[in-house]
């Protein structure tokens, strides 16, 4: 099976419970929705940039779309170079190519962490058995100006035994209302998950949110999760992808 992908690099997880970790990153083109505080690129092109040798920053163009044979060798080549914790499938939104993951999981020699924005269950259902970790979004309507409780609903009933955590992006205009509904969307779904509250890094007209805001925010979850982390984007603050 063949698919486009738009780069493969090898970096630390910036971002949640993982933060910290040495992955390699595996970046799909395309996502479902379009979230305002997006910085990435993931429009599908006729290149994919592989870095061939972990954390050198030299790439080399391959052209897609690429093989999940192809996919694989390159991958377990740099996990054979360097150790990294998993590969994480990112984008864009990695369960449009569900298909794809299902061929090339098999043929990783490492775990499997899949970055989503927690919408799209069925394709989650048909590759939950091959991903090791999840972390998750729920995205708040102001954000993304639609309301998708239904789905983040489902896909949290679904991962709820993995080993997963959600992530809710928050800035200066996020709503108390709104965000006491996820809250207790978490309560009622996956009461055990842990919560990551991840300030805004400001983008697209929203600005971070105030020392204080994130506390009250931390706070008034912390009344219905037993676990409740305010973790910033890392990666960012130290320059790298």
């Amino acid at each position: 099976m063949d698919d486009s992908i738009i780069e493969i690099f090898s970096s630390v997880q910036g971002e949640g419970k993982y933060i910290g970790m040495r992955q390699l990153f595996l970046r799909f083109p395309g996502c479902n929705i379009k979230c305002r505080f997006c910085d990435t690129d993931f429009s599908a092109t006729s290149i994919c940039h592989m870095e061939m040798i972990p954390g050198s920053g030299n790439f080399e163009e391959l052209p897609n779309p690429l093989s999940a044979e192809i996919i694989a060798a390159n991958l377990n080549d740099m996990l054979a170079k360097a150790h990294h914790h998993s590969v994480s499938l990112t984008g864009g939104e990695p369960l449009l190519h569900a298909d794809f993951i299902r061929a090339l999981a098999p043929l990783l020699h490492a775990p499997l962490f899949l970055e989503t924005n927690g919408t799209l269950y069925h394709e989650m259902k048909s590759v939950i058995d091959m991903i090791s970790y999840i972390s998750m979004d729920i995205k708040l309507p102001s954000v993304t100006g639609k309301t998708l409780w239904s789905e983040h609903r489902r896909f949290l009933e679904l991962v709820y035994r993995k080993d997963a955590y959600v992530k809710i992006v928050v800035a200066e205009n996020t709503s108390n209302e709104e965000f006491l509904q996820a809250v207790h969307l978490m309560a009622e779904s996956s009461p055990d998950t842990l919560l990551v509250l991840q300030p805004v890094t400001p983008f697209g007209g929203l600005t971070a949110p105030s020392a204080m805001k994130l506390l009250d925010f931390q706070a008034r979850a912390l009344d219905l999760l037993p676990e409740v982390r305010v973790i910033p984007q890392a990666h960012r603050m130290m320059g790298l992808l």
